[in-house]
């Protein structure tokens, strides 16, 4: 035989009062997207946000075309080390507040293509000044570093001459030994693996 469910009436009212206050309480969108333009800071959860655009505030265009650094890099790097902002893309209701679109130079050398300013939370983000900004940018480029070579283990060394002297049609003795470039050309970087997330976005998933 079935038990028979007990019927809570006074614990079913008390459940839909609480969800009633609760939606009742919530915050609203003015609320929870307020944001303090003079600290950064959104006061419904005291988070602060994006550091460059703090910098950068008060500046018109957000600073547009200027150079920030980090602290990080002052002390580490004797080269300069510097984002130059390119675009600013501002949304109230991101968690961050906006998204800084910047060319990176690390160690004197710039990148060819603008990105997204990684690790904007941390507070050791410097501004350069614009009187010091041709200053701090020259440098001299640091020479790269003459690339070594290793040799191929025997076994391995053995199956390349071989497959060399078969294509060039001689014998595997006159084939100069071969050796192994100490040098490694990452193309798997971060933005590969991002380009092949939007191109899964892009195409979906197949059926």
């Amino acid at each position: 035989m079935v038990k028979k469910k007990r019927l809570r009436l006074i614990a079913e009212m008390a459940r839909k009062i609480r969800g009633y206050r609760e939606l009742k309480n919530r915050p609203q969108d003015s609320q929870r997207y307020a944001l303090d333009y003079d600290t950064m800071t959104r006061p419904f959860t005291g988070k602060k946000l994006n550091t460059p655009l703090y910098v950068t505030a008060g500046m018109r265009m957000f600073g547009v075309g200027r150079l920030f650094t980090r602290k990080s890099w002052l002390d580490e790097q004797t080269e300069p080390c510097y984002w130059k902002m390119t675009k600013v893309k501002v949304d109230y209701t991101a968690e961050v507040h906006s998204v800084c679109f910047c060319i990176l130079t690390f160690r004197g050398k710039e990148e060819p293509e603008e990105r997204e300013v990684d690790k904007v939370m941390y507070h050791d983000w410097r501004l350069v000044p614009k009187h010091e900004e041709e200053v701090f940018r020259c440098c001299e480029p640091v020479p790269e570093p003459p690339v070594r070579y290793v040799r191929y283990p025997p076994l391995l060394s053995a199956m390349i001459l071989a497959q060399q002297a078969k294509q060039l049609g001689v014998d595997a003795s006159t084939v100069p030994e071969p050796s192994l470039p100490l040098k490694w050309d990452a193309l798997l970087n971060h933005e590969y693996f991002r380009s092949q997330d939007e191109k899964k976005i892009q195409e979906g998933t197949p059926v």
